[in-house]
């Protein structure tokens, strides 16, 4: 299984538009993030979880030629904005593309992509097959996955195990049953927006001591704010088992 790191930024992705703070103005790469998701290979498979509003410059910028469905955490428009340039794939591999997401997440999908789904459609729109998921494992062919439910402040949002890896963003509260669905994997994907208290996302101390608690061999953040500090600083501030991710960061399992 190979893990790219499409964008590992928060919503407003960093820089932040008219900031000219320490983060926003460094010429480091690793603190320029578009705003997050991820592309899994696995079993043959193409998967990107959640297209944000960066998704095409994360296909160009990864020259990802094949994707074969596309996974949603929730239905925020960092998560969900890019879907429509998804057409390039449609035409490239004459298939609409599968989309896995709750049937709330599918409903808000329907609305603000109403064009997508008209029943007179316009010639060249993206062609989308949808396919509800609970939080009750599925298979994409022969991949097992397996949803893990968390608390985006009072939105449920779904994070995925794929074998021993496991993601997970938008998240401020995980119940034990969720818990034991994470326990045992070798690398977790963890949301830490900033090192101030949030309303619904982790702080990096909730985040580190979260992923100690699981025991999980190798966490990596993601979901970073311009807050969080610079990431030659912070990286020095956590646990040798526990990394800031950032934009084009590529691991093997």
């Amino acid at each position: 299984m190979i893990v790219t790191f499409l964008g590992t930024g928060t919503s407003q992705g960093v820089p932040v538009i008219a900031c000219d703070c320490e983060v926003c103005t460094s010429v480091d790469y690793r603190d320029k993030r578009t705003r997050t998701s991820v592309h899994i290979e696995v079993d043959d498979l193409s998967l990107v979880i959640d297209t944000g509003p960066d998704f095409r410059t994360q296909m160009l910028r990864e020259r990802i030629k094949k994707l074969d469905a596309i996974l949603f955490t929730h239905a925020h428009k960092d998560h969900t904005a890019g879907m429509d340039d998804v057409r390039s794939f449609n035409f490239k591999q004459k298939m609409d593309m599968p989309v896995y997401a709750t049937k709330p997440v599918i409903e808000q999908l329907q609305q603000e992509f109403s064009y997508v789904f008209a029943a007179d459609k316009y010639p060249g729109i993206p062609r989308i097959e949808t396919n509800p998921i609970d939080n009750c494992a599925f298979q994409i062919n022969e991949t097992l996955i397996t949803p893990i439910e968390v608390m985006h402040h009072k939105l449920p949002v779904l994070g995925f195990r794929i074998n021993d890896f496991t993601y997970i963003t938008d998240a401020n509260n995980i119940s034990d049953v969720e818990k034991a669905k994470i326990k045992g994997s070798k690398v977790l994907v963890l949301n830490a927006l900033q090192k101030t208290d949030h309303l619904s996302h982790f702080t990096l101390d909730e985040a580190v001591a979260l992923a100690q608690e699981l025991e999980v061999e190798k966490t990596y953040l993601t979901h970073i704010s311009h807050k969080m500090g610079k990431h030659r600083v912070v990286e020095n501030e956590v646990p040798d088992n526990v990394e800031f991710a950032f934009d084009g960061l590529k691991i093997t399992l």
